[in-house]
């Protein structure tokens, strides 16, 4: 199927070519066994197949990417989420990015034995989120309430509280408490973390009876921390090695969804908010134990930290061999270069007693003075100004220029890393690991 593009001349020449190499692709892995049990002439032919498809694709994009950008969303007049606008693109482009069937196929199967289809979705949210068009479009549809948060918010306004496999939602005295609840795996990030995060961030910033917003780990059953407070282990490694990770529903949703709605707010459509579009609240972090990998990256976009003097922070990028969400970005802003460096190239862990750790936390104090020293921390967020200025601060430490453009690289690199022999042989070891 040929697309309907405006600019139909350049389409023809080069849309054939693309799907008669997506069909080649496709054949030729499915006579092929599974990519773990390939010799490496197997493996030699189906990734010169897939870089060759893949070139195509992105000739493709760099030519029309706005304009396929604008059938899938009629004219921008529609706000499609990641996994929306994917879906949307699969079945309008068969061949451009994977089909729901493909990505079904592989769901089941442990990230040594896919094939790396998502890292075609990453080569179109590239595409998409590098254009000055379609960028903005897409980043303003993330910034949208989910469904899920709308749904339970009538209940939250009522009760003032949310039970979540993942997350506790808690109002009290103005603030919304966001306990991290995954007890039993040290609150390791995955999809339904992911899912359960931003529902809950939607529902603090759509609550006009909440000011400031609170993000804790909460009391563990993991055997090596019974009855402890932990913050957060990161990716769920054993996820990634299964295959329970995905680009587009964690990687990708984590970043332009809940973690981006934590600086910018919740987009909604009110015309009172002439002033702003968006629903912003200030947010305070508290560390115990240990913020790890995603918990690190978290702290870097909350207006005030708090951590347990027996706690510790750490980006373990080059262990994992994954690129830590948003950190390239954020931490040399906060840390400075060479620490960046320390922290993302060279795995240093810091330590909450070291000096350094005062860059990244605002208050270090004793394990059993933090209950009081969070209170005091929301009762100081609590306010107008306060709003105004965090809103200019993140304006200028983060355009959104900026960020887009990160996340348009982050987006191929990240899925590239994904499927990185290197990191397949890192989680597969982690995943093999007893419990």
């Amino acid at each position: 199927m040929t697309p309907v593009l405006p600019e139909r001349e350049q389409a023809a020449v080069l849309w054939p070519s693309l799907t008669e190499a997506a069909e080649h692709v496709e054949k030729l892995t499915v006579s092929l066994p599974k990519p773990g049990q390939r010799s490496p002439e197997q493996r030699a032919e189906a990734a010169a197949a897939k870089d060759a498809a893949r070139a195509l694709r992105v000739q493709f994009l760099d030519a029309h990417v706005d304009a396929v950008y604008d059938q899938l969303t009629e004219d921008r007049s529609v706000s499609l989420r990641l996994a929306e606008l994917v879906e949307a693109a699969a079945i309008a482009f068969p061949g451009l990015v994977p089909s729901d069937w493909q990505l079904a196929s592989e769901r089941s199967r442990p990230q040594a034995d896919k094939e790396g289809h998502e890292i075609d979705q990453g080569i179109f949210l590239r595409a998409v989120l590098r254009s000055a068009v379609a960028g903005p479009h897409l980043l303003d549809a993330m910034l949208r309430p989910t469904p899920r948060a709308l749904r339970l918010l009538p209940e939250f306004r009522r009760t003032g509280v949310v039970e979540m496999e993942a997350v506790r939602l808690e109002r009290r005295d103005g603030a919304a408490r966001l306990t991290m609840c995954r007890d039993d795996c040290l609150n390791a990030e995955d999809d339904q973390q992911v899912d359960d995060m931003e529902t809950a961030v939607d529902l603090a910033l759509l609550d006009p009876a909440v000011r400031v917003g609170l993000l804790r780990g909460g009391e563990m059953s993991h055997p090596r921390y019974r009855g402890k407070r932990v913050f957060s282990a990161g990716i769920n490694l054993k996820n990634l090695s299964s295959g329970n990770i995905s680009l587009v529903d964690f990687l990708l949703r984590r970043e332009l969804g809940y973690i981006h709605k934590l600086v910018r707010g919740v987009l909604v459509d009110d015309p009172g908010r002439w002033h702003s579009p968006r629903v912003e609240k200030p947010w305070v972090a508290a560390v115990d134990g240990f913020a790890i990998g995603g918990g690190t990256q978290l702290l870097l976009v909350f207006d005030h930290v708090l951590a347990a003097s027996d706690a510790y922070f750490s980006l373990p990028a080059a262990k994992e061999g994954i690129i830590p969400g948003v950190a390239n970005f954020r931490f040399s802003r906060y840390a400075g270069p060479r620490l960046a460096r320390q922290v993302i190239l060279g795995g240093r862990r810091i330590w909450a007693t070291e000096p350094d750790a005062r860059l990244l936390a605002d208050e270090i104090v004793e394990p059993h003075e933090l209950d009081a020293t969070i209170e005091r921390a929301l009762m100081r967020l609590d306010g107008d100004a306060v709003l105004a200025n965090r809103r200019m601060l993140n304006l200028a430490e983060e355009p959104v220029d900026a960020f887009r453009a990160y996340m348009a690289e982050f987006a191929l690199q990240q899925a590239l890393r994904l499927y990185g022999e290197d990191v397949i042989d890192k989680v597969g070891r982690f995943g093999a690991r007893p419990v």
